[in-house]
């Protein structure tokens, strides 16, 4: 069983995206201890600096991941795995029982202090996606690899 934290700049809002968000965390239930901590992105404007945005953000974050064994910071550069890849990967960190730790910036992306901390950056695709839209696809990857690992037919 996967234990995993996911951490997120920002919340989700829409009901479409909580319902989808609700239905992977029940499905999830048979493969994972999830828990999720949603925190408050910087508010900004064009007229701001970027670079300040993202270091108020990483002083947020630091508490939740200091002392994070496997850190994953979502990233457009990241890693790409195919599902059965991630499913093995997740197998292999997963051995000794230590928590995974997903997180998920904020519009701005992470501060570069944050992203030396990881483990690991992992791209869902690479494509641009909205940070809710990309939590629910993240679960669902979750759900999938734990299929796989189970020899489930959710994986064709």
């Amino acid at each position: 069983m996967f234990n995993i934290h996911i951490i997120t700049l920002g919340t989700i809002s829409k009901p479409y995206w909580l319902n989808a968000e609700a239905e992977y965390k029940k499905r999830l239930g048979s493969y994972a201890k999830l828990k999720i901590t949603e925190l408050k992105e910087e508010p900004f404007s064009n007229k701001d600096n970027a670079q300040q945005v993202k270091e108020k953000e990483a002083k947020k974050l630091l508490p939740y991941i200091e002392k994070a064994n496997i850190l994953i910071a979502m990233h457009e550069a990241g890693r790409a795995f195919d599902s059965p890849a991630f499913a093995k990967a997740l197998e292999q960190m997963s051995t000794h029982g230590d928590e995974i730790t997903f997180i998920f910036g904020g519009p701005l992306g992470f501060h570069t202090s944050i992203l030396e901390k990881a483990t690991m950056k992992l791209s869902l695709s690479p494509l641009t996606f909205p940070h809710q839209l990309a939590r629910v696809v993240l679960l669902e990857q979750l759900y999938r690899a734990g299929t796989i690992l189970a020899g489930k037919t959710y994986h064709y």
